[in-house]
């Protein structure tokens, strides 16, 4: 049966060889330049390769007939052996002197061959995708670089939102390594791997079909494949057998399959419906499209009987090796005319210069490797794969439609594409994976009870089937039902032991006893470390309740500290002595007898404090100096006004020497690390009836909780027993815990997103705590009152003290010149005085003479 599906092969490859012979005795005066061939001759990559290398030296030296150099081919055939790959080189190198090897075509062959190349120093066109090191020069890989798709496979999954993904590959040495390949992508964009299948070619149908059944019940949607074409078609088949190709899940094959798309049979291709693969791209041209044109008509001439089958992506590299080889053997043959171990020498460097546009595209190698610029995204649909789309290496990474053209944000940059189960939603419609071999999800409940207006269990009478309600059942009920996941959901009540608490029901979470657990579970990174948890449905952070303030006569002088009231004293009687000191010489209201005076003086100083003075200042001074001050008033009397009804409102307690209570089973540990309890007495306390009766005693000062448990003591109770007095941020809420990797916990997410833009959390809120809008302020961020002190006021007291200062200053001064100025002007009476006495004692001496 072999020899009878290789026969045409046979024919075809004599043909060939014969036209070969013909052309070389035509003109005989060219140099034979022996080249090697190592191929699978029984797969059928290696049949496509040896006629597309035959083709290509055909048409090569067709159009070049005056090189000067031939290249001849000698042919090894590796019977799918990989050990043979080595001894068949060491043959060519030793019996034929060969210049140059092409092939093989499998990773572990190229293997084989890497350290053979480096040792001979001879060129290796190896048709392996897979990256090796740079430290052997002689190994060219002319095929893509497999890794380069797994960047926009990355991409492709962070478009749809999805967070986790499950990757199937080869049980081999270098399946391992893609796998942690893509595994680093997936990394980089914030993507989960939750399983890494290895499945070895040559695992049996219930080998695969036991592995798929193990993905089956794990909740994630995407699978991403890169296995070999022959292993992926097994995979798909047994994956439709087993549900796994209906309307949910996501497969994304790599072109490891991709590339051999056009020759696989119609059965593999309609069990692939609905994957999307990267395969690479070779742009449509004249001479690709004459290419593929004989090659169907030479390899359909020998049976039109023969299954069809395209030429796949190894033959067209091939093609291009060859026109590659076939350059640098002419350019150094006429450059190098000698011994073949300096045309070995020279053939690496002259490979890595040359450059053409071949059927690839443009042919030219980086470090011993194919720039792949793009490659092409296909959706698997009818008989083969429809393009939707192209990414782009080249171009900063992203998906475009067309190449060369704008690309279109709709779709991020690619084609509509149908899924398995015929959807065509960007997002297929949401699937809940399997669990436990049943349909329905094993939903914890915590039964303790404590807050029943927060989350009860509750039990129907006909079916005696187990449901949840209040504030948090209320929430998930809402938030799955929007879900429309297709499954059901079954709430198994958890008991409450001594000792225990929250972290227990997560664990349960994360050992894989349960789907989930839901209830008042507070969020926090400790816990996020097993467990994935939905959006916060609830307020952030803990408030602090206590009761209201007791009535005290002197309750008026709670807000200002001692030294404030102080200070503030002061200041009145320094304004009263500059005013006074000021006024009093030119301003007849300031005068008259010592009581008077002071008694005008006090009344003004403290009349500022209602703006009741009524004196009229004559001095600008005075005026300056009452204006600054009216303005400290004003902040004073303002900042007393509003602390005075916080007072009035609340107790103002401290967070040392006082009593602290929490709720006992679900205290946050490390949640609760941001809040100083200093010397506090701890006190744990589980029912709402407790918190009030703890508040009421006198037994604890304050309780420190999560805000919805505050919500729902006040909701309670009522306005004038207890308030909310604090908050702090040091908490994020309540969520659904899933287990890890769990697609349920960002679907979850997504649906709490919207029920509180569209306010049904706020109508679950207020369903069951409806008294909280009437007995909580508005603003729950707002900060507890705090007595106000002199720190907070040492500004406007130090503007004002200057400005008094400087007013007495400016005053005396001018009293000093004004007594100086007096004094002045009556010494100069004085000696006109004295003079003018002079003269008239002399003159009255005179008469007397005469």
């Amino acid at each position: 049966m072999t020899y009878c599906r290789s026969l045409p092969f046979l024919i075809l490859l004599m043909l060939l060889s014969f036209q070969i012979l013909l052309t070389a005795h035509e003109d005989p005066s060219y140099k034979d330049i022996q080249v090697g061939v190592i191929l699978d001759m029984d797969s059928w990559v290696g049949k496509v390769v040896y006629s597309c290398i035959t083709m290509a030296i055909s048409d090569f030296y067709r159009t070049n007939p005056h090189y000067t150099t031939r290249i001849t081919f000698t042919t090894r055939d590796t019977k799918g052996e990989p050990l043979l790959v080595l001894s068949t080189a060491l043959d060519l190198l030793e019996n034929t002197e060969v210049q140059a090897i092409i092939g093989p075509e499998s990773t572990a062959e190229a293997r084989f061959l890497e350290v053979l190349g480096d040792k001979a120093n001879v060129p290796i066109l190896s048709f392996s995708t897979t990256p090796f090191s740079n430290q052997n020069h002689n190994l060219l890989q002319i095929a893509d670089d497999e890794t380069t798709q797994f960047k926009g496979i990355a991409a492709m999954v962070e478009s749809f939102k999805a967070k986790n993904v499950i990757v199937i590959c080869e049980d081999t040495e270098n399946g391992r390594e893609m796998a942690t390949y893509m595994a680093r992508e997936f990394q980089e964009k914030n993507i989960h791997v939750t399983y890494t299948s290895l499945i070895s070619t040559c695992a049996s149908k219930e080998q695969v079909s036991e592995e798929l059944h193990k993905l089956q019940t794990m909740q994630a949607m995407v699978v991403v494949m890169h296995t070999p074409a022959s292993l992926t078609t097994g995979i798909f088949s047994k994956a439709k057998e087993l549900g796994m190709m209906d309307e949910g899940y996501m497969w994304i094959i790599t072109s490891k399959t991709t590339n051999f798309l056009d020759s696989m049979d119609a059965e593999a291709i309609k069990s692939m419906q609905g994957a999307v693969g990267f395969r690479s791209y070779f742009p449509a041209s004249r001479k690709l499209h004459n290419f593929v044109s004989k090659w169907r008509k030479e390899h359909f001439a020998l049976d039109p009987f023969m299954e069809y089958k395209e030429v796949d992506s190894n033959g067209i590299w091939a093609y291009d090796a060859v026109y590659a080889l076939a350059m640098a053997i002419e350019k150094v043959h006429t450059t190098l005319i000698g011994m073949s171990s300096s045309i070995r020498a020279s053939l690496l460097d002259e490979m890595l210069r040359v450059k053409f546009h071949g059927l690839g595209g443009e042919f030219k190698l980086m470090n011993g490797r194919t720039i792949t610029k793009a490659m092409e995204v296909v959706n698997v649909i009818g008989k083969g794969g429809r393009r939707v789309g192209f990414w782009m290496m080249a171009n900063g990474a992203e998906f475009v439609k067309e190449i060369g053209k704008q690309n279109s944000t709709s779709n991020h940059g690619l084609e509509s594409m149908i899924w398995p189960g015929g959807s065509t939603a960007t997002f297929p419609k949401r699937r809940i994976l399997e669990t436990n071999g049943n349909k329905k999800l094993r939903i914890l409940v915590p039964d303790f009870g404590t807050f029943p207006s927060l989350l009860q269990l509750t039990v129907d009478p006909k079916t005696n089937i187990s449901g949840v309600s209040g504030f948090c059942g209320d929430v998930f009920n809402a938030a799955f039902i929007a879900l429309d996941c297709g499954v059901g959901v079954e709430i198994i009540p958890y008991p409450y032991k001594d000792g225990m608490n929250y972290n227990d029901l997560i664990n349960k979470i994360y050992l894989k006893e349960y789907d989930a657990v839901i209830g008042d579970i507070t969020i926090t990174a400790n816990r996020s470390v097993y467990v994935d948890f939905t959006l916060p449905f609830s307020d952030l952070g803990t408030g602090t309740i206590a009761r209201n303030a007791k009535k005290n006569m002197w309750i008026f002088l709670d807000p200002l500290s001692a030294d404030l009231w102080i200070t503030s004293g002061c200041f009145f009687l320094f304004l009263g002595f500059v005013i006074w000191f000021i006024e009093h010489r030119i301003n007849e209201e300031f005068q008259g007898s010592a009581g008077q005076q002071i008694g005008t003086t006090l009344w003004f100083a403290f009349s500022t404090l209602v703006y009741a003075h009524r004196e009229k200042l004559q001095s600008n001074l005075s005026r300056f100096v009452v204006t600054v001050w009216v303005f400290v008033v004003l902040v004073l009397t303002s900042s007393y006004t509003a602390t005075l009804s916080s007072v009035l409102t609340v107790q103002q307690i401290g967070m040392h020497q006082i009593s602290i209570g929490f709720l006992g089973v679900s205290f946050g540990g490390a949640a609760f690390n941001n809040l100083n309890f200093g010397g506090a007495k701890i006190e744990n306390l589980y029912t709402p009836e407790a918190y009030a009766k703890a508040l009421t005693s006198g037994s604890v000062d304050a309780i420190i909780d999560e805000i919805l448990y505050i919500k729902t003591v006040l909701a309670m109770y009522p306005a004038s027993d207890f308030s909310l007095i604090a908050t702090a941020s040091t908490t994020n809420g309540f969520g659904f815990a899933f287990q890890k990797g769990s697609a349920l916990a960002g679907e979850m997410s997504t649906e709490i997103a919207k029920m509180r833009e569209d306010g049904t959390l706020k109508a679950l809120e207020d369903k069951w705590l409806k008294l909280q809008s009437a007995l909580m302020p508005k603003d729950f961020s707002s900060p507890s009152p705090k007595i106000l002190n002199l720190y907070g006021f040492r500004g406007l007291f130090l503007i004002s003290g200057v400005t008094m200062a400087f007013a007495l200053l400016v005053s005396m001064v001018r009293i000093v010149r004004e007594k100086f100025h007096v004094k002045v002007q009556m010494q100069i009476w004085s000696r006109l005085l004295r003079r003018s006495f002079d003269i008239h004692a002399q003159d009255s001496d005179a008469e007397s003479t005469v």
